[in-house]
């Protein structure tokens, strides 16, 4: 497998992340490895960070100072083609499979147990098949603004037809060249399908910048120098092929490969007796609703003190980083191992 790894040079003198590089190698399907970056500090029980798309590790470090003085150790990897880790150079090296096959390798290597898992974004999609398929590492769960697609509802006998219906109305789709336009064409769909015009922004579009998409979900609070920071792992077009294509793996098309691993992950949870924790914003257009599903069907979700954070958009590590780690470490005291 072709790789590429951004140079050192690109990570100096990020604000507000003075935290040491860790590796480990993962293995990849033609018998070579990949890097895979990691932070890890503190020392105690483990917390586990797991950032979404198009962001890295860097997008914890407000939590992470936060989790380590209350006596926790955090590890927040960076998931293949993104962050300090290895980035294969052709999209079709990345699938939703290898990539929970990648974390499951990091969590193996570093031998992490009772970890409480917070996941947000892909974060979620990956962590939560994770927890589903080694369900003795993890403790507690603390979902935030994810979901775990699986095409709920609809029948063998509808699936063709959605599927089919939903690529054509892909392909009909046109290619925003500008976030803002695409933010808006997006969130004024009412076909039910609004999501199609992110995955095709990712996808085909010269306006993806990662520092502008982050400052725009977050308000335009982010500084330059945080933007920059985001912008680090990707100094070229070349070196975001994962970036690009993890829109394009969420199964939200009903023939998905990806459904089958989600419905046995779901039914894990069916069963899941573990402290389960929702965290969502009111104001994320990306996720609003999913923590309904969450709450209802898993048993360790029961009266848990769930928390809707007002005002919070996608990104609740950049816009609510106390609330967040509040709501993890208040689930970890009240729920002794």
């Amino acid at each position: 497998m072709e790789y590429l790894r951004t140079d050192e040079s690109r990570f100096l003198d990020l604000p507000d992340y003075p935290f040491a590089s860790h590796y480990t190698e993962v293995p990849v399907a033609d018998g070579g490895v990949l890097r895979m970056h990691y932070v890890d500090e503190g020392a105690g029980e483990v917390v586990l960070c797991l950032h979404g798309q198009p962001s890295w590790s860097y997008l914890y470090r407000k939590m992470i100072p936060l989790i380590v003085n209350a006596g926790y150790r955090v590890v927040a990897p960076d998931f293949i083609g993104f962050g300090k880790s290895d980035k294969p150079k052709a999209r079709a090296d990345y699938t939703y499979a290898s990539h929970v096959a990648w974390l499951t390798a990091l969590l193996e290597n570093l031998d992490l147990t009772d970890i409480t898992l917070i996941c947000q974004d892909w974060g979620g999609l990956i962590g939560l098949r994770s927890a589903a398929e080694s369900p003795d590492r993890f403790a507690r769960i603390v979902a935030a603004n994810t979901g775990l697609p699986d095409a709920q509802g609809v029948t063998e006998e509808k699936v063709a037809e959605i599927s089919g219906r939903m690529r054509e109305y892909y392909q009909s789709l046109p290619v925003h060249q500008n976030p803002v336009e695409m933010a808006m064409a997006m969130s004024g769909d009412d076909t039910g399908m609004g999501f199609l015009h992110w995955v095709k922004f990712c996808a085909e579009s010269d306006g993806f910048v990662v520092g502008d998409l982050l400052n725009l979900s977050c308000g335009g609070a982010l500084s330059e120098a945080e933007q920059g920071a985001y912008n680090a792992p990707f100094p070229d077009d070349e070196h975001m092929a994962g970036a690009r294509q993890f829109p394009s793996l969420v199964p939200i098309i009903p023939d998905n490969p990806a459904i089958a691993a989600n419905r046995a992950a779901w039914a894990v949870f069916a069963d899941w007796q573990k402290p389960f924790l929702t965290a969502f914003g009111d104001s994320d257009p990306v996720t609003a609703g999913a923590h309904v599903r969450f709450q209802e069907s898993i048993p360790g979700a029961r009266d848990q003190p769930h928390i809707t954070i007002k005002g919070a958009g996608h990104f609740l590590q950049e816009q609510v980083p106390e609330e967040l780690a509040g709501a993890a470490i208040g689930l970890m005291r009240d729920n002794p191992l």
